[in-house]
């Protein structure tokens, strides 16, 4: 690389990289590539995928007119090298950090991003409603959705492609960037070839007449005709590897070379003077150009920071985190329960069932990112005899919801769901915390919602959820196992919370993660001369009225903590039963605001929003005094 010349400062827009040479252009990438390492090694990040996407971002926003031109990027995982060259390259230090700069796209952060990206399959369907809305004003622009190849494992991105081939907007172009197969002999030349034909103009026209040419023939026209297409069909099928889309009525031209800035930029003009939709298939590696994450691309594609000369992760505190708790119970219950089937949506590293996955590799099933398809087949595996448990993270069983209503709970199956990333998750944001499940989860019959207050109790209700018989969901916080009053181990009865500490003056009914916080808020309160009890909910869902009635008697405030939206949560919940069965209580809710909340460290987000013992403390002492 040039050490005297920084490319990456000079680019203020995309529109630079049209005066760059071939030679430069490729100089910036390493350049580029050089600061997302440097700047996720200390911030964490999606570092694999980001680095994969480099010379595509270059060579789309080369070829493209960003921002009138639209670009889609589905999840958002690469789209680091798209904020360096869209002006944010001197703010890239903050990423992901508190009030600095997300990790996905952000529409609020520059007119370049397109759309708030963070769930799997959208942009598909985002790049069609746009291009169907410029249609509809007249305009004249081009829209690109980028899509990764394991986000066409959502069945939302096959719908958008089935309507795509309806409407047949021209200049919207699919970009599927394929990092998990590299460019084979027998398809790579003659794909790359018929790619080239397909995008010449003279091609297209000349297929045309011919076609209308050979049904205008007197007597066997038709005939030949039929012929003519039955041939190009079977060629077509045997030779060019995209058939699924040309049937769908999307074009495919590829694969090409991901990392040929020059090859992307040409494939890209060519194909938006094509007619209808057009899908480019193009071959990356994931974690290009650092060996550690070439050689791991899973372990690299989230990652917390890390020393970026050896690739070894900063140890934070020690213990166990919720997941490893999780994942090491699932083995020791596969091991006791042949009937246990695990469950996750591409999620395998992430839930913590590499292992099990290992140990039980045929009770073990990745549906890929299909949340839908992986709670309707645990449904079908339930009504077959097995005790399926689905694990997933809480921002993506949202996208399940009907599925858990009708599949589900509806015919009262026995399906546990392990809610990993319940709450704030920090650095990942609005798309990723997961403080909407309670909500959800509770306004269904026949469900069972628990949260433990740590490892030991998240355990005991794994087994308490699988031998229950009917839906349950168990939801548990991102982050380190720290064990609250272990010796506080009493039997799980359903609906009925545990009794941690008495006081006179303030019941403290907390549930999960909110205990310890409970705990330490009570110390304060202590201080202050206000004798508190805390309460470990340990359900959201059933609650005992008997157990709940008698602990929230004769005390000044009752006061329910919970990571959750209080809307429609825990706080409501114990609200509502204490209201009808006739008991009047003053409580107040505490918990996340109805809003949504950014990135950032999640004990800076607690902070923000008042979940500190500081905090509740101040908070019940005014209300006290009121």
């Amino acid at each position: 690389m040039d050490e005297e010349k920084d490319l990456l400062g000079e680019v203020s827009s995309p529109q630079v990289l049209r005066q760059m040479s071939m030679s430069e252009l490729n100089q910036l990438a390493a350049e580029i590539r050089e600061l997302i390492i440097n700047t996720t090694a200390v911030s964490g990040g999606h570092l694999a995928s980001s680095l994969g996407a480099v010379e595509l971002t270059i060579g789309m926003h080369r070829a493209l007119d960003s921002p009138r031109d639209k670009i889609v990027w589905d999840v958002g995982h690469q789209c680091y090298a798209h904020k360096l060259l869209t002006g944010r390259s001197k703010e890239f230090a903050t990423l992901r950090q508190y009030e600095g700069i997300s990790g996905f796209p952000r529409r609020c952060e520059s007119p370049h991003d397109q759309v708030d990206s963070g769930h799997s399959g959208s942009s598909i369907s985002y790049a069609l409603g746009l291009a169907m809305a410029r249609d509809l004003e007249g305009e004249d622009y081009t829209v690109v959705a980028v899509i990764g190849d394991g986000s066409m494992t959502s069945g939302v991105a096959y719908e958008a492609m089935n309507q795509a081939g309806h409407y047949l907007p021209a200049n919207m172009i699919i970009v599927l960037n394929d990092n998990e197969m590299s460019i084979s002999r027998n398809v790579g030349g003659i794909s790359l070839y018929l790619s080239r034909i397909r995008l010449s103009k003279a091609y297209t026209r000349m297929r045309s007449e011919l076609e209308e040419g050979l049904k205008t023939i007197p007597g066997v026209g038709k005939r030949i005709f039929s012929v003519f297409s039955y041939l190009k069909k079977a060629i077509t099928n045997a030779m060019v590897p995209g058939v699924l889309f040309e049937e769908l009525g999307i074009k495919y031209i590829g694969p090409i070379d991901g990392h040929n800035i020059a090859q992307i930029d040409e494939t890209l003009r060519g194909a938006k003077r094509l007619e209808g939709p057009v899908l480019i298939h193009v071959i990356t590696q994931k974690g290009k150009g650092y060996g550690p994450a070439e050689a791991r691309p899973d372990a690299y594609h989230g990652i917390s920071p890390f020393d970026p000369k050896t690739g070894k992760v900063i140890s934070g505190k020690g213990g166990r985190n919720f997941t490893e708790v999780f994942g090491e119970k699932m083995v020791e219950i596969g091991a006791r329960d042949e009937d246990v089937i695990a469950i996750t949506a591409a999620m395998k590293l992430g839930t913590g069932l590499s292992e099990f996955a290992e140990k039980y590799p045929e009770r073990f099933i990745d549906v890929g990112i299909a949340e839908q398809l992986a709670v309707n087949l645990a449904a079908g595996l339930a009504l077959g005899g097995k005790k399926p448990v689905v694990a997933v993270y809480s921002t993506f069983l949202q996208r399940a919801l009907d599925q858990l209503c009708q599949e589900v709970c509806l015919q009262k199956l026995p399906v546990v769901f392990a809610v990993d990333r319940a709450g704030l998750v920090g650095n990942d944001g609005a798309t990723h915390h997961g403080y909407f499940d309670i909500s959800y989860l509770r306004m269904l019959p026949e469900m069972t919602v628990m949260a433990p207050k740590d490892g030991r109790e998240l355990e005991n209700m794994l087994d308490y959820a699988l031998s229950l018989g009917t839906p349950a969901a168990v939801r548990f916080p991102r982050g380190r196992d720290e064990p609250v009053m272990p010796e506080k181990n009493d039997p799980i009865e359903i609906g009925r919370g545990q009794v941690l500490v008495d006081g006179e003056q303030v019941c403290l009914a907390a549930l999960g993660r909110m205990v310890g916080l409970a705990l330490r808020a009570r110390d304060v309160l202590e201080d202050l001369g206000v004798s508190t009890s805390v309460v470990n909910a340990r359900f959201a869902k059933p609650l005992d009225i008997d157990f709940w009635s008698e602990v929230t008697a004769d005390y000044d405030l009752v006061v329910t903590l919970e990571e959750n939206t209080r809307v429609g949560g825990f706080g409501d919940a114990l609200f509502e039963a204490l209201s009808d069965a006739g008991i009047d209580v003053s409580l107040v809710r505490i918990g996340l605001p109805d809003r949504f909340i950014d990135h950032g460290d999640t004990e800076m987000l607690l902070k923000e929003v008042g979940l500190t013992p500081e905090g509740v403390a101040e908070k019940i002492s005014s209300l006290l005094e009121g």
